[in-house]
C-alpha cells in the first residue's frame, strides 16, 4: 500500500469513526480491508481507495466496521462486573429507593457481551430488584454487530471465553452447534446504531455509562470532547466505567476516579446536569418484576 492510499483511510477513518491510526499501522488495514477489497470485486486496497474516493457511501460504512469492530468476550476484565454488583448497584439502590427505576447505556457494546454480562448481573441480584424497572441501552457504530447482538446468538467458543459454566446453564439454551442467551435476558437489552463522534443528547440522562476499550483509539481532542458530552448525559450520582487502558485523568475534570476502584469514575458534579429519559423510550424491567 502506498503512503498516499494509507493517508487517505487514515483521515477517512478518523473523520467518520474517530479512529486516529498512528503512522505505523499499514499492515492493520492491509489485513482488515484486503479481504473486504476482494469480496467487492477488487484487486488491491489502492482499487478500494478508488472506490472510496468515488464517494460509494456503502463501501464507505462496510470499512468503518471492518476497521472499528473490536474484540469482546463475556464479563470482560471482570473486574468492572464485580464493580457493577458490589459497589454501583447497592449504591444506586439506595439512591433511587424512591423512584425504583435505573439506566444503563453501554457505549460501543459489539457483539452483545458485555450488555448481556449486565443482564445477567442484574438476574443474579433479582430479589432486591422487585419492582423495579431497568433499562440496558446498547449501541455501537456497526449495524452488524448489533443485528449478532439482537439475536443472542454465540458459538461454543465465544461462550467459554469469560461465562462462568453455572450462568451459561441458567440464561442459555443450546441452538444445534451455537447458543442463544434466553429470551427474557435478551428482552432486557435495547439496541440503537450510534457514532459516539455524533450527537448522542437525545438518549436522555443515565445512572451508569459502560464506555469500555473504544475511546482509547481516538485522539486526545476527541477524548476530551465525549468525556464533556458524557458528563452532560449522566445523573451527578452516577457512574462511569472505563477499561483498563483508559482514563479521563489529565484530560478533563468532569469526572472524578473513585480511590481503589480500577476504571470506576464519578461525575465530579456541576459539569453534570440531570436530564429527563428521553421521550418515547420504553423502559425494560428487569428480572424479579
Amino acid at each position: 500500500m502506498n503512503q498516499p492510499d494509507y493517508e487517505f483511510l487514515r483521515k477517512l477513518l478518523r473523520d467518520k469513526s474517530g479512529l486516529d491510526l498512528s503512522a505505523d499501522k499499514q499492515y492493520l488495514i492491509e489485513s482488515r480491508l484486503l479481504p473486504l477489497a476482494r469480496k467487492a470485486g477488487l484487486a488491491s486496497i489502492s482499487d478500494l481507495v478508488q472506490k472510496l474516493k468515488d464517494g460509494s457511501s456503502a463501501l464507505i460504512s462496510q470499512v468503518v466496521e471492518a476497521m472499528t469492530t473490536n474484540e469482546t468476550f463475556f464479563f470482560r476484565d471482570k473486574v468492572p462486573f464485580d464493580h457493577f454488583r458490589d459497589v454501583i448497584m447497592p449504591e444506586l439502590l439506595k439512591a433511587r429507593a424512591g423512584r425504583k427505576s435505573i439506566r444503563i447505556w453501554c457505549a460501543a457494546c459489539s457483539t452483545g457481551q458485555e450488555p448481556y454480562s449486565l443482564a445477567m448481573s442484574l438476574k443474579e441480584m433479582s430479589a432486591a430488584l422487585n419492582g423495579w424497572r431497568v433499562e440496558i441501552l446498547a449501541t455501537d457504530l456497526s449495524q452488524e454487530v448489533l443485528e449478532k447482538s439482537k439475536a443472542g446468538l454465540y458459538s461454543q467458543f465465544e461462550v467459554q471465553r469469560g461465562l462462568p459454566i453455572q450462568l451459561l446453564v441458567k440464561y442459555f439454551k443450546q441452538a444445534g452447534e451455537l447458543w442463544q442467551i434466553n429470551s427474557d435476558v435478551r428482552g432486557m437489552v435495547q439496541h440503537r446504531q450510534l457514532n459516539l463522534l455524533h450527537d448522542f443528547s437525545q438518549l436522555g440522562t443515565f445512572d451508569v455509562v459502560f464506555c469500555r476499550n473504544v475511546l482509547i483509539y481516538f485522539d486526545q481532542d476527541t477524548k476530551i470532547n465525549i468525556f464533556n458530552r458524557l458528563a452532560k448525559q449522566m445523573e451527578p450520582d452516577g457512574f462511569l466505567v472505563l477499561g483498563a487502558a483508559e482514563t479521563v485523568v489529565g484530560l478533563t475534570d468532569v469526572f472524578k476516579p473513585l480511590a481503589d476502584r480500577r476504571g470506576l469514575y464519578r461525575p465530579s458534579g456541576a459539569a453534570s446536569s440531570a436530564k429527563p429519559p428521553a421521550p418515547g423510550m420504553p423502559r425494560v424491567a428487569a428480572a424479579g418484576n
